[in-house]
């Protein structure tokens, strides 16, 4: 009766996690080898768990061993094959339920949905996935493009031209380049005004 009490709370409906993977069905038209998928039901509980799989259309389906157990801690594969591929069915989103139960409870108390989806080609599925992540990279790059435009009149506004400081400095060392290197003799500017080649450079630096 105690172990019963301490049970009790467990059981109730849709509470316990059911481990399945995968969580998505994709079948391809085009691609023989996708009309059959395997879904793995894992049980990482101490006790047995029974399980029954239940589909939105089970006329478009065939699920082997639709039913059955899972031993405490072991998985067990589920096949499910498509069995009625057209071209009506693209795109159409099916559902499987799979609902679990303690072995000895006759109630279903954990219950996951997986979606299945017929798709008519897996390469037409990778174009399309290709262009979409192209586009979404092509809005990303316009995005970060428009925000450095929206940034930069601030930056104008913060220095609305260059400072007198620039100016003056500027001006001072066009005039140094503009005067004569020492050692040339013949020249009308007082020799105290004659730059050596190594000021110069450092004047063109600046300016640089």
């Amino acid at each position: 009766p105690m172990q019963q009490q301490k049970r009790q709370p467990e059981l109730v409906e849709g509470n316990l996690p059911v481990f399945v993977f995968p969580t998505e069905l994709i079948f391809y038209a085009d691609d023989q080898s996708t009309h059959k998928q395997v879904l793995t039901l894992y049980n990482p509980y101490k006790f047995a768990l029974k399980f029954k799989v239940l589909c939105t259309t089970p006329n478009k389906y065939a699920v082997v061993d639709a039913t059955g157990a899972v031993k405490p801690q072991y998985c067990v594969d589920i096949v499910i094959r498509h069995r009625d591929v057209r071209a009506s069915y693209f795109g159409v989103i099916d559902k499987f339920r799979l609902q679990v139960s303690e072995q000895s409870q006759r109630k279903a108390f954990g219950k996951k949905d997986i979606i299945a989806t017929l798709l008519p080609s897996a390469k037409e599925q990778q174009q399309q996935k290709e262009e979409e992540e192209k586009r979404i990279k092509e809005h990303l790059a316009e995005s970060v493009f428009f925000e450095q435009t929206l940034c930069q009149p601030e930056n104008r506004t913060a220095s609305s031209g260059p400072s007198l400081l620039t100016v003056f400095l500027g001006i001072v060392c066009i005039a140094a380049l503009m005067l004569p290197t020492l050692g040339e003799m013949e020249s009308l500017v007082p020799l105290y005004l004659h730059l050596s080649v190594n000021q110069k450079l450092v004047a063109a630096y600046v300016l640089g």
